[in-house]
């Protein structure tokens, strides 16, 4: 209990720091400086499965938002460079700068969503593609959507490389899907003939029925940790996904305590099946292990917290 009201401490003077920026500081703002690292099990890098890179600013919309250092700069451009047979190249606008903003927390009370899709490109969000990149053949010619995608990778991956006749790369926060649009029209050329949008769809809220019945393909990445979507997000699994034919919704996420356990007792009481896999990459497996037996890139990595599990989900 102790452990856990000081990480509860250490975030609200954190949160503190984001909201009342000063030019001094206080013994209890160095104090919860040096507690991010402590109660933080976010990487740098994930598990470094798709290489990116900067992009400089002549690739940007806008040239003054971003310096080779970023240090003050809100936004970059990301490139991602596909490791498949063309190195295929995906270029992501994401915000850098990390520090908490008031008019993002107006909108999630308006619209009654969380905030974590602006933060960064989860750990998750890069296995999920990662892991799409190798089932090619799952969505040639499917309608896919991918549900609270944040900045889009996955998404963008399977418009990019797999032949899937639609793509819907969707979120509940507004702010979100301007990035995902964005993101979009960054990549439109290597799209090929499949269809591509965003669409704003909150799991609580939506009406499903224009596109109840449509895909073949949900794909989501660490959408589970908030309890209080549970029962909303199995709704729109349920709606969404095809009634003839083989369809299915492919989740990655960390088991996050009882969160998942207690989603997947939602999946079960509203009749639909799942199963859940801990190996189902060799690659994404060994660097896990790896993190777990002394790899310092992923400070306090702890594999209930930060080591997705595949949920795979059918009618």
């Amino acid at each position: 209990m102790e452990n856990g009201r000081k990480a509860s401490s250490l975030r609200w003077g954190i949160l503190r720091r984001a909201l009342i920026p000063s030019s001094s500081s206080t013994a209890s703002d160095e104090q919860s400086e040096k507690g991010i690292k402590s109660i933080t099990r976010k990487a740098n890098q994930g598990f470094s499965l798709i290489p990116f890179r900067l992009v400089d600013n002549t690739k940007l919309e806008h040239k003054e938002v971003i310096s080779p250092s970023l240090p003050k700069a809100k936004e970059a451009c990301v490139c991602y460079t596909l490791p498949n047979h063309n190195a295929t190249e995906l270029f992501l606008y994401q915000r850098v700068d990390n520090r908490a903003n008031l008019d993002d927390f107006k909108i999630c009370n308006t619209y009654d969503i969380d905030n974590t899709g602006l933060v960064c490109s989860w750990p998750s969000e890069e296995v999920l593609a990662y892991h799409c990149l190798s089932q090619l053949d799952l969505f040639r010619s499917k309608r896919v959507i991918e549900l609270g995608s944040g900045y889009g990778l996955a998404g963008l991956l399977v418009a990019a490389v797999t032949e899937a006749l639609e793509v819907v790369i969707s979120d509940g926060n507004p702010q979100v899907v301007d990035y995902i649009q964005r993101n979009i029209n960054a990549n439109s050329s290597v799209f090929g003939c499949t269809k591509v949008k965003s669409m704003m769809l909150h799991w609580n809220h939506e009406e499903l029925s224009d596109i109840s019945n449509s895909f073949d393909i949900i794909i989501a990445s660490d959408c589970t940790f908030f309890k209080e979507f549970h029962k909303g997000l199995v709704q729109t699994i349920k709606c969404l996904l095809k009634k003839e034919g083989h369809s299915e919704a492919i989740f990655l996420g960390p088991k996050r305590g009882n969160s998942l356990d207690e989603f997947l007792m939602e999946v079960k009481e509203s009749g639909l099946q799942f199963t859940v896999n801990e190996i189902y990459n060799s690659e994404v497996w060994r660097r896990h292990e790896s993190f777990v037996n002394g790899d310092t890139s992923w400070p306090n990595y702890e594999k209930d917290h930060c080591y997705p599990l595949l949920i795979r989900i059918t009618l």
